[in-house]
């Protein structure tokens, strides 16, 4: 079997997340034309349970599969990554029917109780054959990691995606006569077919694989392989429940890690609904609301974040060999680059989202009236959320991650008990969850950015942002006056692509001339440097 190199697999991973974000909006733009805000509330209600569930079942497992497939891998031992392999599958199919059965038992009292809208029963129940699912994909995608295969990973990921799109709009669509409770649960049958789809394709790949390396001529009984222990005589004795043990001595602290961001999710969704109903908002409205600021409004700020995850990912293993140097003029250099690339290419983003956001509401969405003025709330700060990103990465490439996860649940603490106090409040309502939302997302990044500093002595450069602040501001105005006073075409979308694009040549041309982007900047873009050769 062929392996990649580390960045030909970070761009096979990355080129599938760009065309699964892209996918993803196709539902998120039809489903609420098809069961509306208040459905989209529904179907969101249900996940962050599900979020949680899995994250006890696989958390750190896969984690924990490829980094032990690997050592095995490298040993020349493929019976032992199929025993690996086995094991964590064993371990997962075990908790996923656990909690699976477990879910089907409580998802009547948790929708009436906890969630406090029993509509949510339905969408709950259709999401219970996931957890078993996603169990035994996310175990296999942790086999592929270690033999540094990405392709499986990334084919069964865009597969399960174009499934799930279909799936999701099809089923919402043929249960919408009976109800908007039914037609939400449709579109998390969807998600179900989905992963069942990612699933099979996960486990073609593996028997194709395993057949061809059968096929490939073993070394003969007793022969050393070079470089391995065998050949200096100490291979490893591993005792019966070795893998076993090193499994869950692995996972346990990821899985750990991981379960506050998921529980953070799930009372956050439950304690915003609750807190509108003591608003004096009716639960119906108040689902709805939640729905728009979860399934509308947040994907929108998060898209732009894909640019800043790879960034991330480029990051961590140049910041850890510069930090097993102790080269710190590298970690500063390096830091520079990615959170100025990070700020100049998340801000035109934000101020198309602030300035345009009436028209992009409702060409997505069909309905502009809640959606819009969320979006225009949140759009000045989602800077921040970009920035998050390549600062956390640092952390954890530095061997922080430990900071990292305290920086993150006290945002979480400080987000919950905000949300608390203010969508309670009918002055307020979900405004106060967006008003929450927006201080986690700035103090989490002020927390990363002075552990980093603190970590690495990095001196701030404050050129760069007041530079990008003034360009931000100038393409903002433009937008504006494009879009309102230069009348291009009676269509909307052409009217609102025209001001887009007309902003975006505004900001990257005083990016260029103001320095924050350079030559050698393009020259490192594939099309830019063909195109200069």
């Amino acid at each position: 079997m062929r392996k990649q190199t580390f960045i030909q697999g970070t761009l096979i991973l990355l080129f599938a997340g760009i065309i699964n974000r892209m996918l993803g909006f196709i539902p998120r733009i039809a489903l609420p034309r098809i069961i509306g805000a208040e459905g989209v509330g529904l179907y969101q209600l249900g996940y962050p349970f599900f979020i949680v569930l899995v994250t006890v079942i696989t958390g750190g497992l896969p984690l924990a599969i490829a980094k032990m497939v690997a050592e095995a891998e490298g040993e020349n031992r493929p019976e032992q990554s199929r025993k690996i392999l086995h094991t964590g599958l064993a371990i997962s199919l075990t908790l996923g029917i656990f909690f699976t059965i477990v879910a089907l038992l409580s998802a009547s009292w948790v929708s009436s109780v906890i969630l406090t809208d029993q509509r949510v029963y339905y969408t709950f129940v259709s999401m219970t054959p996931m957890i078993a699912i996603v169990a035994v994909s996310s175990i296999y995608r942790g086999y592929f990691q270690g033999r540094q295969n990405m392709l499986p990973s990334a084919f069964s990921s865009v597969l399960e995606s174009v499934i799930r799109i279909f799936f999701m709009l099809w089923f919402s669509w043929l249960l919408l006569p009976k109800g908007i409770a039914f037609a939400a649960a449709g579109a998390m049958l969807g998600v179900t077919v989905g992963e069942i789809g990612g699933m099979l394709a996960l486990l073609l790949q593996y028997y194709y694989i395993v057949k061809k390396d059968k096929n490939e001529a073993p070394p003969p009984a007793g022969t050393a392989v070079p470089g391995s222990s065998a050949e200096s005589g100490d291979e490893p004795q591993r005792p019966p429940g070795g893998v076993f043990k090193r499994l869950v001595a692995i996972s346990v602290p990821v899985t750990a890690g991981r379960l506050i961001g998921s529980f953070s999710y799930l009372l956050e969704s439950i304690i915003t609904v609750r807190s509108l109903a003591l608003a004096g908002i009716a639960a119906a409205a108040a689902t709805a609301q939640y729905g728009s600021l979860q399934g509308m409004v947040i994907p929108l700020l998060l898209l732009p974040g894909v640019l800043s995850s790879s960034l991330a990912v480029s990051l961590v293993p140049s910041l850890s060999e510069a930090a097993a140097r102790n080269d710190l003029p590298t970690i500063h250099k390096r830091m520079h680059q990615a959170l100025r690339l990070a700020m100049v290419t998340g801000a035109p983003f934000a101020a198309v989202m602030y300035v345009l956001a009436v028209p992009l509401c409702t060409l997505m969405y069909g309905n502009a009236a809640d959606t819009a003025p969320m979006l225009r709330m949140m759009a000045p700060f989602a800077l921040f959320l970009y920035v998050q990103a390549p600062l956390q990465a640092a952390l954890q490439a530095m061997d922080r991650p430990g900071k990292a996860l305290i920086n993150t649940l006290i945002g979480a603490v400080v987000k919950i008990l905000l949300i608390l106090l203010l969508a309670s409040r009918p002055e307020y309502g979900i405004q106060g969850a967006i008003i929450a939302i927006i201080v986690n997302s700035l103090l989490v990044t002020i927390l990363h950015g002075y552990s980093v500093i603190r970590l690495t002595a990095m001196s701030l450069r404050w050129s760069d942002p007041v530079k990008i602040i003034a360009a931000t501001i100038i393409m903002a105005a433009g937008m504006s006056y494009v879009y309102t006073s230069v009348q291009i075409s009676y269509s909307q979308w052409i009217q609102f692509l025209a001001a887009a694009a007309c902003g975006m040549g505004v900001y990257f041309s005083i990016c260029l001339l103001s320095g924050l982007i350079s030559g050698r900047d393009l020259e490192r873009v594939p099309f830019f440097r063909r195109w200069r050769n």
